[in-house]
């Protein structure tokens, strides 16, 4: 303590830390109250600091009691010791990273290299799919598995043979005529130009310049050599991958039950009878599905052949087969791209020949939408015209042109498979759910909830 002011300085002994804090009022007392806190003298430079007769202005540090291990102003001479050590995870990480990087760019150089031989499979599975009803039909009446397939599949080759036959024919021939009667075809033309347009084009200068070597028809004309070299190319390319796919596709109908033994060997009665059950409702629905289009196909064939052939229409039954196939195979824009050719072909020949083939093409679509397509498909399975057409799309941008062939028989499998999972419920009556029928009826027919009500009407 100090003596002339009797200020405590004494640290009170429990204490083993300490944080000085300044004191503003110069110290503490010995009448406090807090009698605990002891206080340590220093001169403040503030009031003399060293100076002779400055001890009036000792100030005071008040010691205040912290933990031993806080001294937040005090730095620390020694240093604690790090742990260095890697985590255990990180190299297994690591490790694991490059492994499925390495093994996604091979498999993504595999699938490149294998994309071709895949669509390939996926061709042949959905012709496998189409063509095993009518195998199994002829193996139950005692044919051999790998004989019916091999007359199926010779069928259908032979068919698609003819059509493509019929076009080339079609297409040779016009080329043909073209470019031995183009100035009859410019001549013809130009007035029809002229006449309706009121055009004042010369017939006689646009025939000098298809015909001029220096032309840019002829030049045209001649730039095409490479192009046929490289069309005849693709087309064995074609053939080649054709046959392949019939190869393949004969393999898995010829062994069909035996592919079906080898995988359900791996797996429970109960998974067999689902994956069985599944195959079959996907065999029926697809085959029927493109049993019903290839009928449909025929008759849109033979009726637009009947009306090629009265009104003299070059080469009837090629444009009668391309339009059956087109209009039945390219969903709800199928039948009016079929229609161009044959509109265009007669319109060279006589402008009232195209009017009478676009109002039977149109006539036709709809009794084929009304009367023919309802009564085909109602033992197989009709695809609603937006599920068609966006299957088309979809198919088609993912795997072009072959997959929007593949995408109808491929939304007719989802949808069959999708029809019989899950359990279905009895609809709520509602204006909303109400279907419309497309005969006349009466409002108790109109309405299926009316009639349940009347029949239990006293």
């Amino acid at each position: 303590m100090h003596a002339p002011d009797w200020r405590v300085i004494i640290e009170p002994a429990r204490l083993v830390g300490v944080e000085q804090f300044h004191a503003p009022n110069g110290g503490v007392g010995a009448h406090h109250p807090i009698s605990d806190l002891g206080a340590e003298p220093f001169l403040d430079p503030a009031h003399g600091g060293c100076q002779p007769g400055a001890y009036h202005s000792i100030a005071h540090w008040l010691i205040v009691p912290r933990p031993a291990d806080y001294h937040p102003s005090v730095p620390e001479d020694s240093e604690t010791d790090v742990d260095r050590t890697l985590p255990r995870w990180l190299i297994p990480g690591i490790t694991i990273f490059w492994t499925g990087f390495l093994l996604t760019f091979v498999a993504r150089h595999v699938f490149h290299r294998l994309a071709d031989l895949l669509i390939l499979l996926l061709v042949s599975l959905f012709v496998a799919l189409a063509i095993e009803p009518g195998v199994n039909k002829l193996a139950a009446r005692g044919w051999r598995r790998g004989r019916a397939t091999v007359s199926i599949l010779l069928g259908v080759l032979l068919a698609f043979l003819v059509f493509l036959i019929a076009i080339g024919t079609l297409v040779g021939g016009q080329i043909a005529d073209l470019l031995s009667e183009s100035d009859v075809y410019i001549v013809d033309t130009v007035t029809f130009l002229n006449d309706t347009f009121g055009t004042q084009i010369n017939a006689q200068a646009v025939i000098d310049e298809v015909n001029d070597p220096n032309g840019r028809v002829q030049q045209f004309i001649q730039g095409q050599g490479d192009e046929a070299v490289r069309l005849s190319l693709t087309a064995v390319g074609v053939i080649f991958q054709g046959l392949s796919a019939l190869l393949f596709t004969y393999y898995l109908v010829a062994d069909g039950p035996r592919l079906r033994r080898v995988i359900c060997s791996r797996l429970t009665p109960t998974r067999q009878a689902r994956v069985l059950n599944a195959w079959e409702l996907a065999i029926n629905k697809t085959g029927g599905y493109l049993y019903s289009r290839a009928l449909l196909a025929l008759l849109s064939a033979f009726f637009h052949w009947v009306v090629f052939q009265s009104i003299g229409t070059q080469a009837p039954i090629a444009l009668a087969l391309w339009v059956g196939l087109v209009s039945q195979f390219l969903p709800v824009v199928g039948t009016y791209l079929a229609g161009i050719l044959p509109v265009l072909l007669t319109f060279l020949d006589s402008p009232i020949k195209a009017a009478i083939v676009i109002g039977f093409i149109v006539i036709y679509q709809q009794v084929e939408n009304y009367f023919f397509a309802p009564r085909i498909t109602a033992r197989t399975m009709e695809l609603h015209p937006a599920v068609a057409f966006g299957a088309a799309l979809a198919g088609a941008s993912l795997l072009g042109a072959v997959g929007a062939i593949l995408a109808l028989p491929a939304a007719a499998m989802a949808q069959a498979l999708a029809s019989e999972w899950g359990q279905r419920y009895d609809v709520v009556d509602n204006h909303l759910t109400m279907i419309q029928q497309p005969r006349r009826s009466t409002p108790t027919e109109q309405h299926p909830s009316s009639q349940d009500e009347s029949t239990q009407t006293p």
